[in-house]
């Protein structure tokens, strides 16, 4: 049988009026990459208001509603390409990498290629011995396609077994620990608090996530390491579980969405007018979530030593950041 075409809609919100068409899809539907909305776009499957609209460069309006049909993509194996990754560590089971943000790190609809996986197959080369007997790194999380920071992948079927578990425990038992920074608009209350809401697709949109009963469970602690004149915070943010999406939904779900997330924050953009001029302009312009797996620990698959690392922020949130704690002074 078939596969059914998938299919998504997006309001155009006033904060994103005037917006290319191709532009406006990308933000609203992050995990496909712009070239292949573009194809989309020009291939007939998005309509504005019901009509088809080919042209990637049309500005939206305000009001429209923009419907994109995605078919199903043939399957295909990844190949090596040659793209430039950050090693943090790399031994003969494992790789931990510093993933840029807009890398996205699997195959799939509408990425087949330029990924993460077909990065570390180039990569890698011989050093993989192969997972479930295909030469592939094992990929035992992930980051969203616009979300930066620390991932590790299994060079072989051992390694990825134990890390696997290691990830499945989400450290109750051992010592697996993922701590994000998270961007934040206001001032979260209490500062140190749990977040423990199921999260499950969104019933209007399955490109989204949603915090609603009878979801998945879904646990992060954050706490507020920095508070920039009440209009913004930097946490930290640890995880218990790893659903998609995870700290963007449970954040927006406590009233203090990410800066830069126009699928969950899209609504909180008009704050960033209360801002100075210079900030107000780069926090406009910031092109995706801000939000950072700033550290990664976990046990050796082979040795069980303990193994922690540590990543900086990259230069376009660092400078975010910096630009709202200049409020403070």
């Amino acid at each position: 049988m078939a596969e059914a075409i998938e299919k998504a809609a997006f309001r155009v919100e006033p904060v994103e009026a005037g917006r290319r068409l191709d532009a406006f899809l990308a933000r609203c539907a992050p995990d496909i990459s712009r070239s292949r909305h573009k194809a989309l776009i020009k291939g007939g499957q998005v309509t504005v208001d019901g009509r088809v609209e080919r042209d990637p460069n049309r500005r939206v309006a305000a009001g429209e509603v923009v419907e994109i049909a995605i078919p199903p993509s043939e399957p295909a194996d990844p190949t090596a390409e040659d793209i430039p990754i950050a090693v943090v560590y790399e031994d003969d089971d494992l790789i931990v990498i510093d993933k840029p943000a807009g890398l996205v790190v699997h195959p799939g609809a509408g990425n087949w290629s330029g990924t993460l996986v077909n990065a570390l197959i180039a990569h890698c080369g011989e050093s993989l011995s192969g997972i479930g007997g295909v030469r592939r790194p094992g990929i035992v999380h992930r980051l969203d396609k616009d979300t930066s920071g620390l991932l590790v992948a299994a060079k072989n079927d051992g390694a990825h077994q134990s890390l696997a578990a290691q990830f499945a425990d989400h450290g109750r038992t051992g010592g697996l620990v993922r701590e994000y920074d998270a961007l934040v608009w206001g001032v979260p209350n209490p500062p140190i608090a749990t977040i423990d809401v199921p999260l499950d697709r969104d019933a209007r949109n399955r490109q989204k996530q949603a915090a609603r009963g009878g979801g998945r469970h879904a646990v992060t602690h954050y706490t507020v390491k920095e508070d920039f004149a009440g209009l913004a915070a930097l946490t930290g943010c640890r995880l218990e579980t790893g659903r998609t999406h995870q700290i963007r939904v449970h954040m927006a779900h406590i009233g203090h969405p990410l800066v830069g997330d126009a699928v969950y924050g899209s609504g909180f953009l008009t704050k960033a007018e209360k801002l100075p001029m210079e900030l107000r302009d780069r926090v406009k312009a910031f092109p995706r979530q801000a939000l950072h797996a700033r550290l990664l620990g976990f046990e050796h698959p082979r040795t069980g030593q303990p193994l922690r690392f540590e990543a900086d922020q990259p230069a376009d949130m660092a400078a975010t950041v910096e630009g709202f704690r200049k409020l403070r002074v």
